[in-house]
């Protein structure tokens, strides 16, 4: 049955390639490649499946696309998808965890990266983030209240930079759109079965890594590092809410600031982890891949081999939490939407998140540098995106290519 599917998950893998900009720049992708070009949702139903995932831990860009495809062919072809999804940027910052401890961060392993590449792919994100804000204010948009939500959500986003900003952001929007008593849920569907294996193997999962992971450290297993660092990600994976940019310092006090428990072994130093976030944002892909660096550095005294099974259990471990209490809440959510107090709440929460949107466009403006080049590439990206008909990615590798071009002159 998965052979009709061939077509999607060939779109999945060509997306997983191009999608820069972390999950901010994939929601531009995201209604260019599922919405515009293969209808798989609507608008309407890629920001719920987004406003939903924002409301969850983990990486919510990786949560959105693992729900595209349950909608399509459910968990068998999320999984599937998730895998395509993860794969290329899990295995580019892997391969990078080699090349950082082999050559070092000095000038032999700066020479093997084609860094320039990437000179206009932070403006080009902008480009892909305004587009998504555009699209998708034209379609939530349309009362008062829902303008004054967008524009707090904007300004909340903007001046509180933490990863709670986000569900509470949320919460308030759903609170304020319930306000209004004009709009009922249309026909009642039929309730979706709740799988509760997933949260129980949440559960399991959770307390056998912390058990495992203190009787090594008791014990001085041989190897222990292995159980410490699948219970460190699966824990990060759990309590992660706001993205990529929230493992950071969690990763720094983990690895970094508190070695207790990894004293005998070899750890990242602050400069080989600032190293690996820096090399991520290039990356396409999920920003929670950086996990597969720090998992390939922290086990990379031990060989190769191991090295690469470091890469494997910090990739494993940070994003199976988050998929596992997907497939347990997703149900249980599409169940209660129907309420006339969850209904009413969406339009809310929508709102808010074409406000987040719009507030990431802002962020990731500040942090590039104030040039009329980079503002020329938003210019130019955003109407590519919504004036033509170019596939996305050719618009991606056009960029690249004009970054290896100009630094040739």
């Amino acid at each position: 049955m998965l052979l009709r599917h061939v077509p999607f998950l060939k779109s999945v893998f060509i997306y997983s390639f191009t999608a820069f900009g972390g999950p901010q720049g994939h929601m531009g992708m995201m209604v260019k490649t599922f919405v515009q070009k293969r209808k798989d949702v609507t608008e309407d139903e890629l920001l719920e499946y987004n406003a939903f995932c924002q409301m969850l831990p983990g990486p919510s860009s990786t949560q959105t696309v693992t729900l595209i495809a349950m909608k399509r062919g459910g968990i068998p072809l999320a999984c599937i998808t998730l895998l395509l999804w993860v794969l290329p940027a899990a295995l580019i910052m892997g391969l990078f965890s080699f090349l950082i401890f082999y050559y070092g961060p000095g000038s032999a392993s700066k020479a093997s990266l084609p860094l320039h590449l990437f000179t206009y792919i932070q403006p080009m994100s902008v480009g892909f983030v305004v587009y998504a804000a555009v699209r998708m204010m034209n379609k939530s948009i349309k009362y008062v209240a829902t303008t004054g939500i967008m524009i707090g959500s904007i300004i909340a986003t903007v001046l509180i930079r933490s990863p709670w900003v986000f569900p509470s952001i949320l919460l308030v929007s759903g609170t304020i759109s319930n306000f209004s008593n004009k709009r009922i849920p249309g026909t009642q569907q039929k309730p979706k079965r709740i799988n509760w294996i997933n949260l129980w193997l949440f559960v399991c999962l959770f307390l056998i890594a912390g058990v495992l992971s203190e009787l090594a450290r008791r014990q001085n297993w041989s190897h222990g590092l292995v159980y410490h660092l699948f219970e460190n990600f699966y824990r990060f994976g759990t309590i992660v809410f706001g993205g990529g940019q929230a493992l950071l310092p969690m990763m720094h006090y983990q690895f970094v600031a508190t070695q207790a428990h990894l004293q005998t072994h070899a750890v990242l130093t602050s400069q080989q982890l600032l190293t690996g976030y820096g090399m991520v944002q290039a990356v396409p892909g999920p920003v929670f891949s950086v996990c597969s660096f720090v998992g390939g550095m922290a086990l990379s005294q031990y060989g190769p081999a191991w090295q690469a099974v470091g890469c494997i259990v910090a990739t494993t471990a940070v994003f199976l939490p988050s998929t596992l209490l997907l497939f347990f809440f997703f149900p249980i959510y599409e169940n209660l939407k129907h309420h006339v107090i969850i209904f009413r709440a969406l339009e809310g929460i929508n709102a808010a998140i074409v406000g987040i949107i719009w507030a990431s466009g802002i962020v990731l403006f500040q942090s590039i540098a104030f040039e009329w080049a980079n503002i020329v590439v938003i210019v130019i990206t955003f109407c590519l995106l919504y004036f033509s008909k170019i596939p996305s990615p050719l618009i991606v590798v056009g960029w690249l290519l004009m970054g290896l071009t100009m630094y040739q002159f």
